[in-house]
């Protein structure tokens, strides 16, 4: 006979099926033991338990006495209670700081929070500072984020400077270059006596006009000039700012002994894009004996012919393209600066003044504008547009179709032609700036929009604009190119012309 014993410890494996209720204690249910020896031992077995309680309740009564004996020893060691507190939270109005495990979150905004019908659009992380208004073009909001905080708008200030010059000048004005003389012209030897005089503003002046000039005096039977080329202070040439380096480009430009490469090619461009290839025999040349100074124009001087530029609108797709700062800021001279500008958008365009403030004509360096303004601003140069039976596209780049700032962006087979707008850019000013705004083209409709985006990356900035308009696209079924065919900016400009006075003989 054998009686199996379990004893198991306070770290045991057993106790989880002692929690079961399964016997662990011992067990006398073993086989082989029966009758009598069975009993015999279930009795020694109790007898044995009794002992042992007994053993434990004198063991424990001594312990218990032994404590009250040692004055110093106040509790018991090893056994004292352990009392957990746990306080019922309690809200506080106004209160930032909530208890640990309260169910409720404490709100707090984003910075570029965003409101919008779309999850999609909504669940997209804006980077940086940023600013969104995108509507349809019946003025319901698609999404709006900051839509009336001051961002910088970079070059997306040219718009406004475009705006003004359209309003006040109108899609076909022409810059004029006046070519006047003090002398006469003997035909026999082709030499003008006297001063040739240049007069003009035109921003866009450049080696093909001069040479064009070089030409028209060629046809005029004048060869050679005995005294020197003048212009006024406000004449420039190749982008130039200087009035005396741009007089002394003039003067070599017009004589082929001392024309550069440069001015060779821009002439054989320009008769190319212009289709005149083939009509002009020879190259133009005019020698002159002066030197190239700037003075005020006399009043007594005669009038030869007039060089006159591209069309306005052909102007502002060049400027607003490759987003020229020096045509921007020479258009806006032409209104005042900045503070014309300005005056212009607020008093036609309706935009807030405390909206919109223009240090420069460009968008270099600090200017100030809300995504609301410029939404304002869109939507009134698309008006003016209309009076010429116009659109975006005529004046601002067209992605992926058009040279200039939007050529590589957009430009797959599933987006190209389907976005116009201006972009803008500054590296340092603001801690990175980058904006992008104008109308976008989708399976069912087109809508405006306006991205600013500041103080973080311009790279990152670019890449969360072209997936943001994708994704708005993506909303409204998908892209859809403007029924738009893309006119090279060399052939839009090459449409300068030579006009002549009523009375003058040619």
């Amino acid at each position: 006979m054998a009686v199996r014993l379990i004893f198991i410890s306070e770290m045991s494996p057993n106790v989880k099926n002692f929690q079961r209720g399964q016997k662990l204690w011992y067990d006398c249910n073993t086989p082989g033991i029966s009758g009598s020896a069975s009993e015999y031992f279930r009795k020694s077995t109790q007898a044995m338990i009794k002992a042992s309680a007994i053993k434990f309740v004198v063991v424990f009564a001594s312990l218990l006495l032994g404590s009250f004996a040692v004055p110093a020893q106040t509790t018991r060691p090893l056994l004292q209670d352990i009392k957990i507190y746990k306080p019922e939270p309690q809200d506080t109005e106004g209160s930032l700081v909530k208890p640990t495990g309260m169910t409720s979150a404490v709100p707090t905004a984003p910075v570029n929070a965003v409101r919008t019908m779309f999850p999609l659009l909504a669940e997209q992380t804006i980077p940086g500072y940023s600013g969104v208004l995108i509507e349809t073009m019946d003025g319901g909001v698609v999404v709006e984020s900051n839509s009336t905080s001051l961002f910088n708008p970079a070059s997306n200030v040219k718009v406004a400077t475009a705006y003004a010059v359209l309003k006040t000048f109108g899609p076909d004005f022409r810059f004029a270059t006046n070519v006047y003389t003090n002398g006469t012209v003997d035909r026999s030897t082709g030499t003008l006596t006297g001063n040739l005089y240049i007069s003009g503003k035109d921003p866009v002046f450049g080696y093909e006009h001069a040479i064009s000039i070089a030409n028209e005096l060629n046809r005029r039977g004048i060869r050679s000039i005995t005294g020197d080329i003048v212009v006024t202070n406000d004449f420039v040439m190749n982008y130039s700012g200087s009035s005396q380096r741009s007089a002394e480009t003039m003067l070599s430009t017009l004589d082929l002994s001392r024309r550069s490469p440069a001015a060779a090619r821009a002439w054989i461009d320009y008769l190319n894009n212009s289709g005149r290839a083939g009509m002009i025999q020879g190259l133009p040349s005019v020698s002159v004996a002066g030197t190239a100074s700037v003075q005020p124009i006399p009043s007594d001087l005669r009038l030869l012919f007039t060089h006159e530029s591209a069309k306005m609108r052909e102007i502002l797709k060049a400027t607003l393209c490759y987003s020229n700062n020096f045509l921007a800021e020479r258009l806006g001279d032409m209104l005042g600066g900045p503070f014309g500008v300005s005056r212009i958008v607020e008093l036609n365009a309706n935009v807030p003044d405390n909206e919109f403030s223009l240090a420069t004509t460009s968008g270099l360096g600090i200017n100030r504008v809300s995504p609301n303004a410029m939404m304002k601003l869109l939507r009134s140069l698309q008006s003016e547009l209309g009076r010429y039976r116009m659109n975006f596209a005529d004046i601002m780049p067209v992605a992926g179709l058009d040279e200039g700032t939007l050529e590589n962006r957009f430009d797959n087979d599933f987006y190209a032609g389907s976005v116009v707008g201006k972009t803008g850019t500054l590296h340092r000013t603001d801690s990175g700036v980058s904006a992008l705004s104008g109308e976008v083209n989708t399976q069912k409709g087109k809508l405006l929009f306006v991205i600013f985006n500041q103080r973080g990356s311009v790279g990152q900035f670019r890449s969360f604009q072209n997936l943001y308009v994708s994704l708005v696209q993506g909303q409204f079924g998908g892209p859809l190119s403007f029924n738009y065919k893309a006119v090279s900016l060399d052939k839009r400009m090459a449409t300068s012309r030579i006009t002549y006075p009523s009375n003058a003989s040619h």
